[in-house]
């Protein structure tokens, strides 16, 4: 299942999804993780109302099911979750090695409802009956 960070530093999230100079998009497994790439973007990212800037972030991670964000507007994640990408807000800027190495461990046991429905985004299905929770998940 890929994961997105949004990051300033490059070692922790600690970027508003809108202003993150880059995203960082992992493959994360029961067995492990690989880190896939770095998304660099530019130009102006600063809060200003232009959702224009959201839409190649949007565009780059459309095949992660989660996107860790240190903060992220009201329009950003409704555009994200319709996109079938989970948002998490962490509360304060988080180590991205330590999210993944959480991540693989709740992967070996039983994932939370949001999760199972996030490690079926890359699978085929016919209906979905979790569709109530479309929130941002705290985490």
């Amino acid at each position: 299942m890929k994961v997105a960070f949004s990051t300033q530093d490059l070692q922790r999230v600690d970027a508003h999804f809108g202003w993150a100079k880059h995203i960082m998009v992992y493959d994360v497994r029961a067995d492990g993780y690989d880190f896939i790439e770095t998304l660099t973007f530019d130009g102006d990212l600063q809060e200003d109302g232009n959702e224009d800037k959201l839409a190649p972030k949007i565009e780059a991670i459309k095949d992660c099911a989660i996107l860790y964000v240190a903060a992220i507007g009201g329009s950003g994640a409704a555009r994200v979750v319709a996109n079938k990408i989970h948002p998490i807000k962490v509360p304060q800027p988080e180590v991205i090695m330590d999210i993944l190495d959480k991540l693989q461990e709740v992967f070996k046991g039983t994932p939370p409802p949001w999760l199972r429905k996030a490690l079926m985004k890359d699978q085929e299905r016919s209906f979905d009956f979790d569709e109530e929770e479309s929130g941002v998940h705290n985490g």
